[in-house]
């Protein structure tokens, strides 16, 4: 691990963009000096003599900013490693700027226990490239063990747990939530995030049962906004916002995907203070009009909506509404995703697009990208009491560097995630992550792992 003085980067925080330099040393920012003080070069050179083995890196035109914290990932270990595992999706991410991603539990078999999660704690040693994490998974009958590991009266630190997530419709696994009862039990938890798929399932059910009556085994992939429709979205966030408000839990509201819930997670936060609207680039990027061009390669829950959805949800990344990005990286092989709609998985690899999509929109949109930093990785930080995703003295190194002016075409084969294609192929973007820096140690520079 060496010691590094990043030198005349523009910082990128949640407060400012300004030129400024980094001295990092032990695996944490041990110094942050900004150009426009009056002692900068002063300061910046009495650093550089108190580390005799600090090796300099230039970086004036470059974007340094913290890196990103993905909250939302599905990593497909263990149980669906034919798909993507922990070692190569880590490296995705990386690639797309991240360095602390957090798991779902939707694998094979479910994280929805403390045996489960501390098996698949064990899994991940030594296996990513970048800060792992895992969420734990709820069902209709396991609210009270979710406690007990919380409340330290299980063999599990409580520690292991990042998050409970809950699907609110169906999911890989058989963990669909769908009884008073337990959801209660659940939204009464106070130690963790709880993160909600909002989808009414049995509004879902009903629409696909009238797609398969009109167009029987030859569905267009179009209908998969009209089958997992806005209404069930909005019905299930109603529901879930509700009992956050009733429980004052500290509710993530996961992938919103409408107009509707950007406006609902706004109006609750005047109750709750804790409720966190999040969003994928996915719904930033894509809308129904990609449908006919994409088919299969656009199907995900819950599905890309309208223009005027994107629209919204690109305001609410200007102006605040929205305080999370997590990719819901969700690969599924090619393969997988050729045959009937009925019978194509749901999901799309996205993370190693990360941060390239949010620079390209917030210069399309005129997005400072101080609001990039906030939805990137430092609400993140703070919601789950994280020493990274921060640009400042004592944080972990956790860094990416990046050009936002520089294009590139996005192509399936410099892809590092194993079901080795990408939604994005042939799209150009700006904002490539060219070196990555986790703990101090610089992981990926120039497109290559080091």
């Amino acid at each position: 691990m060496g010691t590094y003085l990043l030198h005349k980067a523009t910082i990128v925080t949640g407060e400012k963009e300004a030129v400024g330099s980094i001295i990092v040393k032990d695996g944490k920012i041990a110094d942050v000096f900004y150009a426009d003080s009056e002692d900068f070069d002063y300061n910046v050179f009495k650093a550089g003599t108190a580390y005799p083995d600090l090796e300099r890196v230039e970086l004036e035109g470059k974007h340094l900013m913290a890196g990103g914290i993905d909250a939302h990932v599905h990593f497909r270990e263990p149980g669906l490693t034919h798909k993507a595992d922990i070692y190569t999706e880590s490296r995705a991410a990386a690639a797309g700027g991240v360095t602390t991603v957090m798991d779902m539990p939707n694998t094979k078999p479910a994280t929805i226990s403390a045996e489960t999660l501390q098996a698949k704690t064990e899994l991940a040693e030594g296996r990513s490239c970048i800060n792992i994490g895992f969420h734990i998974g709820a069902t209709n009958s396991n609210a009270d063990e979710i406690i007990d590991i919380l409340e330290g009266r299980a063999p599990l630190s409580p520690d292991a747990v990042k998050g409970v997530k809950v699907f609110m419709g169906s999911s890989t696994g058989n963990m669909l939530v769908d009884e008073g009862s337990a959801l209660d039990r659940l939204f009464s938890i106070k130690d963790r995030p709880v993160l909600v798929h909002c989808e009414d399932e049995q509004t879902i059910r009903e629409n696909l049962q009238k797609a398969i009556e009109e167009y029987g085994d030859n569905i267009p992939f179009s209908e998969h906004e009209h089958i997992r429709s806005r209404r069930a979205c909005i019905k299930s966030s109603i529901k879930a916002l509700e009992k956050a408000i009733a429980n004052n839990t500290r509710l993530v509201l996961c992938h919103i995907s409408t107009k509707e819930e950007v406006e609902m997670a706004r109006a609750a936060k005047c109750n709750n203070t804790g409720v966190v609207a999040e969003t994928s680039c996915n719904y930033l990027w894509f809308s129904s009009e990609d449908y006919d061009r994409m088919g299969s390669r656009l199907k995900c829950n819950p599905a890309v909506k309208g223009p005027a959805d994107r629209a919204a949800l690109r305001e609410a990344l200007a102006n605040g509404g929205i305080d999370t990005i997590g990719s819901d990286h969700a690969p599924h092989l090619l393969s997988e995703k050729e045959g009937p709609y009925t019978q194509v998985p749901s999901g799309l690899p996205s993370i190693q697009q990360s941060l390239p999509v949010l620079v390209t929109i917030a210069e399309a949109e005129d997005i400072p990208l101080t609001r990039i930093a906030q939805v990137f990785s430092e609400n993140a930080s703070a919601l789950y009491g994280l020493n990274t995703g921060k640009i400042g003295k004592g944080y972990a190194a956790d860094i990416v560097i990046f050009d936002k002016d520089k294009e590139f075409v996005v192509r399936n084969e410099d892809q590092y995630s194993k079901c080795g294609w990408s939604p994005y192929e042939g799209v150009t973007l700006k904002g490539e992550p060219e070196l990555v820096m986790v703990n101090g140690k610089i992981i990926y520079k120039d497109r290559k792992f080091i």
